[in-house]
């Protein structure tokens, strides 16, 4: 009987230990596949794949024409190198100008008389046409470099310089600035660039007086002009004997006179 009796149990414990084995089994396999099928069944995670799957193609592509557009860009460079024939460098007009300008100089018909001594440059302090304003103001600067004192000549403080200039020019419209050296005509902006661009203008100024560098006139800081004293820059005085206001006949049109200091 006790024989009978371990053998029931050994048989029953037997299929136990495979049904035990087997369902673990079955719940791992199980358990992997309800994965698969919620990656398969869920949308946002394939889209999410193919979003990927696209930048890194479009990155490609990119990286594809950068390529090529170095390609073409090199190729053409060889081209232009190989096809560019050699050029013959010609003299500039300065250069050309420069070589002629010592007999023009001497022989030049127009001149501004009373000026054999000095520098004279008609100009304007007026910003209205900004070209004219930029080309007065770079010759102003080119002889202010030179350290040579010049008679700056402003027609919009003055209207005689105007009236004066048109005289001399014998023109009724001029271009400004217009510079004379030794009472004769130079020219205008283009020429004294170009002669103090190739060193010309240096030898023609060789010679006159030098400024002290930084020298300021203390009577007008370098406007040429003052306010007019007999009338205090209001254009009338009071006449005693007609016991009436007249226009004062010692200033301009803006009641300034030039400058007796620097001037003179």
């Amino acid at each position: 009987m006790p024989e009978m009796e371990n053998n029931k149990e050994k048989s029953s414990s037997g299929p136990l230990l495979l049904n035990r084995s087997f369902t673990m089994n079955a719940t791992a396999a199980e358990s992997k596949t309800p994965k698969l099928h919620l990656l398969l069944n869920n949308p946002s995670s394939l889209n999410r794949a193919a979003s990927v799957s696209k930048f890194y193609n479009s990155f490609d592509s990119v990286k594809g024409k950068v390529k090529k557009l170095c390609n073409l860009f090199e190729s053409a460079k060889s081209s232009s190198n190989s096809a560019s024939p050699k050029v013959a460098l010609r003299p500039s007009k300065s250069i050309a100008y420069s070589s002629s300008f010592s007999s023009s100089f001497n022989n030049t018909l127009i001149r501004l008389p009373g000026t054999e001594d000095r520098i004279v440059v008609y100009l304007t302090s007026l910003r209205g046409i900004r070209r004219t304003y930029e080309d007065c103001y770079a010759v102003k600067m080119i002889f202010r470099g030179f350290g040579v004192w010049v008679d700056e000549r402003d027609i919009s403080m003055d209207a005689a310089y105007k009236k004066e200039l048109q005289s001399v020019l014998k023109q009724k419209t001029v271009s400004l600035p217009q510079v004379f050296i030794k009472g004769k005509y130079i020219g205008a902006a283009d020429v004294i660039k170009s002669m103090f661009e190739v060193g010309e203008l240096a030898k023609v100024l060789d010679g006159f007086p030098k400024r002290q560098p930084g020298w300021t006139c203390r009577g007008c800081g370098d406007a040429r002009f003052v306010p007019c004293w007999n009338c205090s820059g209001s254009r009338k005085v009071f006449d005693e004997d007609e016991e009436s206001i007249k226009r004062c006949l010692e200033c301009n049109e803006n009641g300034l006179i030039r400058c007796p200091d620097c001037c003179s």
